[in-house]
Order: C-alpha cells, then sequence, then structure tokens
C-alpha cells in the first residue's frame, strides 16, 4: 500500500510516518519502482504496536530502544519481554493511581450531589 494509505488505515499522518521511518523505527520499508514507499500488512501490524506503546504512555526513546532490539532478532526476546514488563508495571502502577483519582472526584461530586436542595 501507499503511503496514503497507510497513513489512513495506521491514522498517523504521512508526516509522523516519514518521521518514524527517519529515525529508525520503520526499517526496512521497501520502495516501488518509482521510488515510493510499500508499506505491507506486516508494517501496518508494527506501526500498530508503535502506537498501543506510545498511548499507554512509553516514551519514544524506548521505543525505538525496542525497536532496534525487534530488528537485530531472536537473540533479543528476553530484553524486549524485560522492556514490556517493566513497561507493563508502569502502566498499572498509573492506572491504580488514576483509578485512586476517579474515586476521589467522584466522592467530592457525590457530597455536591448531597448539597443540593431535594
Amino acid at each position: 500500500m501507499n503511503m496514503r494509505e497507510f497513513s489512513a488505515q495506521s491514522g498517523l499522518s504521512a508526516h509522523t510516518l516519514r518521521y518514524y521511518e527517519k529515525i529508525g523505527l520503520l526499517p526496512g520499508i521497501q520502495r516501488n519502482a518509482s521510488g515510493h514507499r510499500a508499506f505491507t500488512s506486516r508494517d501496518l501490524e508494527w506501526v500498530n504496536f508503535i502506537v498501543r506503546l506510545k498511548d499507554t504512555g512509553m516514551s519514544l526513546g524506548n521505543i525505538l530502544a525496542y525497536s532496534k532490539l525487534r530488528a537485530a532478532g531472536d537473540s533479543t526476546l528476553g530484553r524486549r519481554q524485560h522492556i514490556l514488563e517493566e513497561h507493563r508495571d508502569a502502566l498499572k502502577t498509573r492506572i491504580e493511581t488514576e483509578q485512586l483519582h476517579l474515586k476521589a472526584l467522584d466522592a467530592k461530586i457525590t457530597h455536591y450531589r448531597s448539597l443540593k436542595a431535594p
């Protein structure tokens, strides 16, 4: 698929995709005979994973480190797993903290509702 199709399917702008390619997050993107990028469904799966990592708060630097290990092959499986486990643990902690904030807000809202005249 071309850049426009890939951008539409991934939800990322062409500018972002070119940037990701430039910094090494999208290594090995093929080019067609006219020199235009030709993305595959495998590229889309990878970009969707990048987006998921970003959406869950992983820094671009850590995603890039993970990407470099991924490109290095199966000998890095343990290190990649470790990165994901650390990220998962940080995400769980953040979710727990957000749940506490939500409880506090709900309590305050309940308090204000109780103060309203019937």
